[in-house]
């Protein structure tokens, strides 16, 4: 598992692991079942505290892409489906706002930006 760490970002150091690990998640690097590492070697081979990690694994935890067990150690969550599909919505509609806002902008009309979408969303087919 790859995490990149930016000491130049805004976003603290746990929020970057958080979100990388759910990308990885999301796209499918990481699969349901999956062992994650323990909270003392991610913290390790990433050089965080291991405070940073417990909160890294909590979001994570609160958030349905992994789950713990005492002695079992810590998996990608069977549940995430669900959650990575609520994610992904809300990336959706994220960029769509930011489409619809720039089509507005510009004067392009509605049925033009729908157009667009049925054009990218059917492809080459």
């Amino acid at each position: 598992m790859e995490i990149i760490i930016s000491t130049g970002s805004d976003k603290p150091i746990y929020e970057q692991i958080t979100s990388q690990i759910k990308e990885l998640i999301m796209t499918g690097g990481l699969q349901t079942g999956d062992a994650m590492p323990s909270i003392r070697t991610l913290a390790k081979s990433l050089h965080v505290s291991i405070i940073t990690i417990r909160r890294v694994y909590e979001d994570l935890q609160r958030d349905g892409f992994i789950e713990s067990g005492v002695g079992r150690g810590t998996f990608v969550s069977a549940r995430n489906k669900d959650v990575i599909q609520e994610e992904q919505q809300r990336k959706l509609e994220a960029l769509l706002l930011e489409a619809t806002e720039l089509a507005r902008q510009n004067g392009i009309d509605i049925d033009s930006v729908k157009g667009l979408i049925d054009l990218f969303y059917e492809g080459d087919e």
